[in-house]
């Protein structure tokens, strides 16, 4: 058999279960509702929800066949995103690759049963010169993924207005579940373009009763192109339960997803507050917590975490999101270096770039000229590390003096006219205090000034310590502790003790 890409990775069966165990017990014995997992792999959703429905019908249908024939004839529909994991879903819900063989559990007139893969193409814009410029306008996938229908271009029927079918248009969903595709490449970049928002935007959609769904946890606080789809679910009352894995590997083992995963339920009829639960190794960690999502504008992922922002916010200081730098500092790529020495340079200044630093003569700097000749405190925009926490969330701070500049390699968060001013924000930026509140606004490993829109700018006269801001901040031990679990202690800089320059 061929290799599964990523987004075939088939769901496990015990974390399938876990999502079903969220919809409320009346959906197992009501017989007249319709179920659809629209982007199958494996057919676990529909298989687990099968087992479910044949318990909780029994005594509407004491008879087995005639209660088992009703369950996969009436009830249980779905697509599969490939043809490949059409024949599997197939194969796991009817027993049998062909739903019209005497193999299957309920003999179909059609080989695909409920569960077709219905095949349809990409959306580009119109050609420039025999050209197509841009990706797909459904789902901004790269031109090159139509290559023949002999061959997989994964543009998935759900999102591209082929399944539900025309035939299908009059039926009413009930229940939707599943794990859509999480991602597509795109034209033009070497980043791939999230897709679950558009299968979970266009569930509901369909206003079934209830929707739940698996989905990588990066929309709480990140995402390329997911701000306005954050906005709309942390604001949707109708988001009742949210389950979070944010430890590697701990959902899907082997399978790395960076920033973890979750799974939610969405309930039409009912709207109110969301019980939040984080997992951990399988097991729940702390008591789940009723709360609005939208508090703050990115998802807080630990209920230990609320009790703390909502103290440090109690303040209403201005944020350090503010001084931080654009992404490109001085306007200069990551991959941009200078010359290895100052020689011949009119007015050389050390410049700090992806793992090395070189020399760049002044004149050659045109944007943010004003700061090249301040102290600065300069911090890596991509940190990541795997593992258990505590984490060190970011890398240490690099402090510079006058007359420097950065690649994109770096965000420059503060400049100064001293030197001490900027030694003391290294300290601030070091304290496990500050990388606890930048922690919150991270699901990836990338650093941007709206991560540090948690902390405060405080002035930098002096010296901050974590004792003086745990204090500053009214914390108790417990929520202390808490934030001594999340983040380890980061070495002091020597050099941010230097007098003024």
């Amino acid at each position: 058999m061929a290799q599964l890409s990523n987004d075939e990775v088939p769901t496990p069966p015990k974390l399938a279960r876990a999502v079903l165990d969220e919809l409320p017990g009346n959906v197992w014995g009501t017989p007249d509702y319709v179920w659809l997992d629209p982007f199958c792999k494996s057919g676990v959703f529909l298989r687990e929800a099968a087992g479910r429905l044949l318990e909780g019908l029994s005594d509407q249908f004491p008879d087995f066949d005639a209660r088992r024939d009703h369950i996969y004839r009436n009830m249980l529909w779905g697509t599969s995103i490939t043809e490949m994991t059409g024949l599997i879903s197939r194969r796991s819900l009817y027993y049998s690759r062909d739903a019209s063989g005497s193999d299957s559990v309920v003999q179909f007139d059609d080989g695909a049963g409920n569960l077709p893969f219905v095949h349809t193409r990409h959306t580009y814009p119109k050609k420039i010169d025999g050209t197509v410029t841009g990706g797909c306008l459904k789902c901004g996938a790269a031109f090159d993924l139509e290559r023949g229908e002999a061959r997989e271009n994964y543009a998935y029927s759900f999102i591209h207005d082929a399944y539900p079918t025309e035939e299908m248009r009059d039926m009413k969903f009930d229940v939707i579940v599943g794990n859509p595709p999480y991602q597509i490449g795109v034209d033009g970049s070497n980043r791939d373009r999230p897709l679950y928002q558009l299968f979970v935007d266009q569930a509901i959609a369909l206003r079934p009763r209830y929707v739940a769904m698996i989905t990588p946890s990066r929309w709480f606080a990140g995402g390329l192109g997911l701000a306005e789809f954050r906005a709309a679910r942390l604001a949707d009352r109708h988001m009742r339960v949210l389950v979070d894995y944010p430890r590697l590997y701990d959902a899907f083992p082997g399978v790395k997803i960076r920033g973890g995963v979750s799974y939610f339920l969405w309930n039409r009829d009912e709207p109110g507050t969301c019980r939040v639960q984080t997992m951990w190794n399988g097991q729940p960690l702390g008591e789940p917590v009723e709360r609005h999502l939208d508090e703050w504008d990115v998802l807080i992922r630990r209920n230990e975490a609320v009790s703390i922002l909502r103290k440090v916010q109690s303040k209403n200081e201005a944020t350090l999101d503010a001084k931080v730098s654009s992404r490109l500092p001085f306007g200069f790529q990551t991959n941009v270096h200078g010359k290895d020495t100052s020689a011949g340079l009119p007015d050389a200044v050390r410049f700090y770039g992806s793992k090395k630093q070189t020399w760049m003569d002044r004149n050659a700097i045109t944007v943010n000229k004003s700061e090249v000749g301040l102290c600065k405190v300069l911090m890596h925009r991509a940190y990541g590390e795997d593992g258990e926490p505590p984490y060190r969330v970011t890398a240490a701070p690099t402090l510079v003096g006058k007359d420097t500049a950065c690649s994109g390699t770096y965000l420059v968060v503060g400049a100064y006219e001293k030197m001490e001013q900027a030694g003391n924000l290294d300290a601030f930026l070091r304290t496990r205090f500050v990388r606890f509140l930048i922690q919150l606004r991270m699901n990836t490993q990338d650093i941007k000034r709206d991560t540090f829109a948690f902390v405060p700018d405080l002035p930098m006269a002096s010296r901050w310590t974590d004792a003086d801001l745990y204090q500053r901040y009214g914390l108790d031990a417990s929520e202390v502790e808490f934030i001594k679990s999340q983040v380890r202690e980061m070495a002091v800089n020597p050099a941010s003790d230097a007098g003024p320059q």
